[in-house]
């Protein structure tokens, strides 16, 4: 289903399933490869397995069949705080520490990894500019912010330490449609300067045609199609030509 080549690859699932409490299948069987500097985009419905497949690249969750190789190792081998210090992750509703200052929110990850203050302030500095934020807003709280400025630092704080993979789950989905529009345009901006490995999943087919490199697209806990958006656009396979028909009448 995939024709990238391993040595390509950041992230392999071979054969992966996952039941919850060893009954009810929410992942069956999937085999997927995704090539570093490429948004892959995890596309589907609710309840299609896109937010499990994810959990289960930093072992938020752990496969009960197959295997999940990440940088060419086996994720069950890596030291789950290293893994998960090289994968940023960015969430819908953002997830900081209500008591942190959106500096100490971004510079979390540095301060585990006991960089020195200098570059701690340096790196906030340089991400705040990155993710267009003013620089003033430093010494402010979360709850002082608007929603797509707390997603902004969402994104900074998961690019604090430089991480080569970026896991994000539905990111903008909480916004409203300008703000949407908006960050989607400066994401792809950001991961045109960044190129990092981006696994992004949402069920909105506009942000994925816009966003992705390659599009893969779950029902019920299946991989249905791995493609880029043109060829999506194009698919003559019965799930996928649904959803753009949908797409094509809203």
């Amino acid at each position: 289903m995939n024709t990238s080549s391993t040595a390509d690859a950041a992230i392999i699932f071979r054969n992966v399933s996952y039941a919850l409490d060893g009954a009810r299948e929410l992942l069956h069987n999937i085999d997927l490869e995704i090539r570093r500097g490429e948004t892959l985009i995890l596309l589907g419905r609710s309840g299609s397995g896109k937010t499990t497949t994810l959990k289960l690249i930093n072992r938020l969750l752990d496969p009960t069949d197959g295997e999940i190789l990440v940088d060419s190792k086996p994720a069950r081998e890596w030291d789950v705080i290293r893994l998960r210090r090289m994968i940023g992750y960015v969430i819908q509703e953002v997830g900081l520490f209500p008591h942190f200052t959106i500096e100490r929110n971004i510079a979390v990850v540095p301060q585990l990894e006991n960089w020195p203050a200098d570059r701690i302030r340096g790196r906030v500095d340089e991400l705040m500019d990155l993710v267009g934020l003013d620089r003033g807003l430093a010494s402010r709280y979360p709850r002082e912010l608007s929603g797509g400025q707390r997603q902004r630092v969402g994104v900074a704080r998961a690019l604090a330490a430089d991480p080569p993979i970026l896991l994000m789950d539905e990111p903008f989905g909480a916004l409203d449609p300008i703000t949407r529009a908006e960050l989607q345009r400066e994401f792809a901006a950001l991961q045109r300067r960044l190129g990092k490995t981006v696994v992004f999943v949402t069920h909105d087919l506009r942000e994925a045609l816009l966003l992705g490199s390659r599009i893969a697209l779950l029902e019920d806990g299946q991989l249905i199609a791995v493609l880029t958006p043109d060829q999506f656009l194009h698919s003559i396979e019965p799930m996928v030509k649904a959803y753009v028909e949908a797409f094509n009448t809203q």
